[in-house]
């Protein structure tokens, strides 16, 4: 199991008996900005299925841990967020700083090139992560 996993599933039983709303929980996405721009120039669709590859691998990762699971067990209210970085380097900075605090992501790296091209953090209460995640703009 998680090493976070147990403070999660007492958490959870404490809000449910104390009547409270179990947090909101969000994905939060980091796309590689440049690779929409020259001379890499990606389509649209190549920029949306990197999203999607980190997305699915880091929920698969992570599928044991209770934010996880009550993530997928309400699919209606699921919520992403995704931002941009601006190029591989802050990407690849951004995974060394998650790593450093144990924030549970994936770096999804395209294959057979090798390169970095989203980052994507398993569902986390907004308030654990976003002091992370701040700096970075909404993607456009």
């Amino acid at each position: 199991m998680h090493r976070g996993a147990g403070l999660a599933f007492r958490c959870a039983r404490k809000m449910a008996s104390s009547g409270l709303e179990p947090p909101i929980l969000v994905q939060y996405l980091v796309l590689r900005k440049d690779l929409s721009q020259a001379p890499f120039s990606w389509p649209a669709g190549a920029l949306v299925a990197q999203a999607c590859h980190a997305a699915t691998a880091v929920l698969h990762i992570h599928r044991d841990h209770p934010h996880t699971a009550a993530y997928l067990r309400d699919l209606g209210r699921m919520r992403k967020v995704v931002l941009e970085a601006a190029d591989e380097r802050t990407l690849k900075e951004l995974a060394e700083t998650l790593q450093q605090k144990n924030i549970d992501h994936m770096l999804w790296l395209e294959q057979p090139e090798n390169i970095a091209t989203c980052l994507a953090l398993r569902p986390y209460p907004k308030e654990e992560v976003n002091q992370y995640l701040k700096k970075y703009r909404l993607f456009k």
